[in-house]
């Protein structure tokens, strides 16, 4: 407990905010498509990386900013088009109804969310990085550390993609889901700005 109890919270505290990966996590869940997916690849993924930063990868990372910078751009361009298609859904005269309506492929589900998840350099500061250093400094107790941090983020993905499944069925009017087109465009453009001028 000594080591598993900070790591969640350090891990937790990285994840609760609202970003792009947070609100695509919430958007399938409450369209109730592929939510079980959604959830296992973003707690896999965190845990993957948080283990490679334990293991060291932090430095290396740190070492390479050219690195960072090409996933930068990346992450700017793939945001900013999933930010142009949410606002193209929202004015459409459909309205989408929790679930119902066209099912994008469980394919275009997962490349979705890894590239919301891999295309985001603060990812890799938070996780690779960040928890890394701060595991190592427990030193034996270093995976414990870790554990705790990856446990953080299935509890988070879990809570806000099941929550918001279960919460869907409330939310069938029309003008919800364009609202929430509109939000999820904000949060997309909002985080594509923070990656093209923020300074890593």
């Amino acid at each position: 407990m000594f080591a598993i109890l900070p790591g969640f919270l350090v891990g937790l505290s990285l994840i609760v905010a609202i970003g792009a990966q947070n609100a695509f996590v919430i958007r399938q869940g409450l369209t109730r498509q592929h939510v079980f997916a959604v959830v296992a690849i973003c707690a896999i993924a965190d845990a993957a990386l948080i283990a490679f930063g334990i293991a060291g990868l932090g430095a290396a990372i740190a070492s390479l900013p050219w690195l960072l910078e090409g996933i930068r751009w990346f992450g700017v361009a793939y945001l900013t088009w999933f930010g142009i298609r949410s606002i193209r859904s929202a004015l459409k005269t459909q309205s989408l109804e929790a679930g119902t309506g066209q099912s994008a492929s469980l394919k275009t589900v997962i490349l979705s969310v890894l590239g919301f998840t891999l295309l985001n350099p603060h990812v890799y500061l938070d996780t690779v990085i960040l928890v890394g250093s701060v595991a190592n400094q427990f030193d034996e107790n270093k995976w414990w550390f870790g554990a705790g941090a990856m446990f953080a983020s299935l509890v988070w993905f879990s809570a806000i993609g099941y929550g918001s499944r279960a919460a869907s069925k409330w939310m069938t009017k029309p003008i919800f889901w364009k609202v929430l087109d509109f939000a999820i465009a904000a949060v997309m453009f909002s985080v594509a700005l923070t990656l093209a001028f923020y300074r890593f």
